[in-house]
């Protein structure tokens, strides 16, 4: 859509007022590139709808970046009204004491239009109290999924895996009609741990996965989880999986046709329109049959918008009424089919299908329906974890250890669950 189409849809929001005297909203965020862009589209789309007031998006670099410099300002009391925080990141933004305006109730006290049922559960309860609360915004929602290449499954004369059984089965036939790996994963915390323990409703961590209390411990070295990464290094030795690295590095392993399915983000869409050069599909990520019968929702990834403490009355009125800009319909079926991540609302889901959109693009619908076909329970919801960014660093190094042979299965995770334990431990001290 072009930036005059986009601005055209803002015209309702058109009140009376001075440019000049319009109140700044500064928004840090860690979009680059064309989501980039996009960003700045938006803005200029509300900003030329009112005249009230000016939201100023600031690119500050990847999320760990930008989280850090938000931090860091908030402290100097420098910082920005509103701030992109990925999802593993929660956690620690609850914890700043002080630090936060929570959204719904910004939203109440400003009153602007705000109605939580609107919205998505399985992708609003990530970021949500224990009172279900809406805490921030949801912006880039993604859910990983399954893309496979069509032309190498018809050549082997197998279809879509369901199933991690199936999974298996299928791989070997692609193996033996010439392909070099089966599947490759990026993001392999996320994926085949975090998602897993989602999808077959198991614990990865006690006390609701941190959202019932900091006092959490990992609980991923269960035994769907050790026989999970205990068939996948089975699998790494027999070339039905092919470790690619810890976040989309495998992923050209695809775009080259040496694995012929990839496990990523579902806002991958687009790059793998760019880059693969061969018809491609998306479907659900696959469940064990063996552990559940019907499979849970899977958990995001990508980051909200959180609203920091510490700014006047006149800039909260203008960052509430830019949230509920953000969230009508026309707006974010438009982000979404830009740029690949989830809708935020239902609004937004009926009006993109309506629009024929996943019609017209095959699988960009997967996601939704894979977040959105059952109800999300206590296992499912997501994680609310202290010092997640470093505790992934730990599971990462304890699963290369498994593909390169070095440990076993429940070995590395125990390892992991006690290591990362200890940073709970430390984060729990720190806010309490």
């Amino acid at each position: 859509m072009s930036s005059r189409a986009l601005v055209s849809l803002a015209v309702g929001l058109a009140v009376s007022g001075s440019a000049m005297s319009a109140t700044q909203i500064e928004w840090w965020h860690a979009m680059g590139g064309a989501n980039g862009e996009k960003v700045e589209e938006i803005a200029q789309a509300f900003n030329s709808a009112q005249d009230l007031y000016e939201v100023k998006p600031v690119y500050k670099g990847n999320y760990t970046e930008t989280m850090t410099s938000a931090i860091a300002a908030f402290r100097a009391k420098q910082q920005p009204a509103i701030v992109q925080v990925f999802e593993v990141g929660t956690a620690s933004m609850m914890a700043a004491e002080g630090a936060i305006y929570p959204v719904y109730k910004l939203m109440r006290e400003q009153g602007q239009p705000f109605n939580q049922d609107d919205y998505l559960s399985s992708v609003t309860g990530y970021y949500t109290d224990q009172d279900g609360n809406m805490l921030s915004m949801p912006f880039n929602s993604s859910t990983p999924v399954l893309y496979y290449n069509k032309e190498l499954f018809a050549k082997a004369g197998v279809s879509a895996p369901k199933t991690w059984e199936d999974m298996e089965t299928v791989s070997q036939k692609l193996l033996d009609s010439g392909v070099e790996c089966g599947f490759t994963t990026s993001w392999q915390s996320w994926i085949q741990l975090e998602n897993l323990s989602a999808r077959h409703n198991v614990p990865f961590a006690t006390k609701s996965n941190g959202f019932a209390g900091m006092d959490t411990e990992f609980a991923f070295n269960g035994p769907v989880q050790v026989a999970h990464i205990s068939k996948m290094s089975e699998w790494q030795q027999n070339g039905i999986f092919s470790y690619g690295g810890r976040r989309s590095d495998s992923a050209p392993k695809f775009y080259s046709q040496e694995c012929a399915m990839f496990m990523g983000s579902s806002a991958g869409y687009a790059g793998m329109k760019r880059n693969a050069k061969f018809d491609f599909g998306v479907s659900q990520l696959p469940y064990w049959a063996s552990q559940i019968d019907t499979p849970q929702n899977t958990i995001i990834g990508g980051a909200s918008l959180w609203v920091l403490q510490g700014k006047s009355d006149a800039e909260y009125q203008g960052v509430a009424t830019f949230l509920n800009f953000l969230s009508r319909a026309d707006m974010q079926a438009d982000w979404h089919q830009f740029s690949g991540y989830l809708p935020i609302t239902h609004a937004a889901y009926d009006l993109t299908k309506g629009q024929g959109f996943y019609a017209a693009n095959s699988g960009t619908e997967t996601g939704v329906i894979q977040m959105t076909s059952v109800t999300p329970t206590e296992n499912s919801k997501g994680l609310r974890l202290g010092n997640f960014v470093q505790i992934r660093d730990i599971i990462n190094e304890e699963l290369e250890s498994v593909w390169s042979g070095d440990a076993d299965a429940q070995a590395a995770l125990d390892k992991a669950v006690e290591r990362g334990n200890a940073l709970l431990r430390k984060f729990e001290k720190a806010n309490n």
